[in-house]
């Protein structure tokens, strides 16, 4: 392996339905297809990337949420599920994580609790990539408070692109008070349809952006309905279909991403 230290990338946005968890699933598939060692970990209550990557939790199995909740004494390691695909690991998450912001509220160091939950992990692999709620929440804020960057998936349509603003000021205040080596990895274009004039548009917006422009990828996350499929059939687009748009799309962005370092 090339380092001791994982890189540990947190994808988020507070908006839902941008292709968030997609990028999660597939980005990840794609780094273990080049030979990187992943670990997924799923923080959204919804539990999509588990499902993504077809896994069921069963009744008893230790899952993001006890990691969460009893940081000192759980185990991550045993919490780590193997999928079929080699290189490909998952922390599963569980629907009690809905209820985790509640009962961390009163507790001393709430925002850390992932971070201290997890250490040890980032020794094992090459890359740690982290799924949030579509929401500001406790849960969000232990992802940023752990990761070292920030992926911003933005679906190329208005109401996504007004919602980024609200994001970045939530990472900017994450580092600011809590985990100063934050940095934004950059923003990732998704969802986009070359027939519309938003789409087009709304790209535009993006590479004209003074405070966004630089952040872009030059990779584009076409819309692609083998993507949706590939989720269905619990398996990452790269390994369901290798000639598509979304698994072309997600390998380019992985090659993309292992050239190109955060920015601060």
């Amino acid at each position: 392996m090339g380092s001791s230290r994982a890189r540990i990338i947190a994808v988020a946005n507070e908006k839902g339905g941008v292709g968030k968890t997609v990028t999660v699933i597939n980005l990840g598939a794609a780094f273990s297809r080049i030979g990187k060692k992943v670990l997924i970990v799923d923080m959204d209550p919804q539990s999509s990337a588990t499902k993504g990557l077809g896994v069921e939790t069963e009744t008893g199995a230790i899952t993001a949420y006890e990691i969460i909740k009893n940081s000192k004494t759980a185990n991550p390691g045993a919490a780590v599920v193997h999928t079929r695909w080699e290189g490909l690991d998952l922390i599963p998450a569980s629907s009690d994580l809905a209820g985790a912001d509640i009962e961390l509220v009163n507790v001393y160091g709430r925002e850390n609790r992932l971070k201290k939950g997890l250490a040890g992990l980032s020794d094992l692999y090459d890359v740690i990539i982290l799924d949030t709620p579509p929401s500001l929440s406790l849960l969000t804020v232990n992802v940023f408070s752990y990761a070292g960057e920030v992926l911003v998936p933005c679906q190329t349509h208005p109401y996504a692109y007004a919602a980024l603003g609200e994001l970045f000021d939530t990472i900017e205040a994450v580092k600011d008070e809590i985990n100063p080596g934050l940095q934004i990895a950059g923003i990732l274009a998704t969802m986009f349809d070359r027939r519309t004039r938003v789409s087009h548009k709304i790209l535009e917006k993006l590479n004209e952006d003074a405070k966004y422009g630089d952040l872009l990828y030059d990779t584009v996350i076409r819309i692609n309905t083998v993507i949706a499929e590939s989720a269905d059939a619990g398996t990452p687009v790269v390994f369901f279909r290798e000639n598509c748009y979304g698994s072309e799309d997600y390998i380019r962005l992985a090659d993309e991403m292992m050239g190109k370092a955060p920015t601060a």
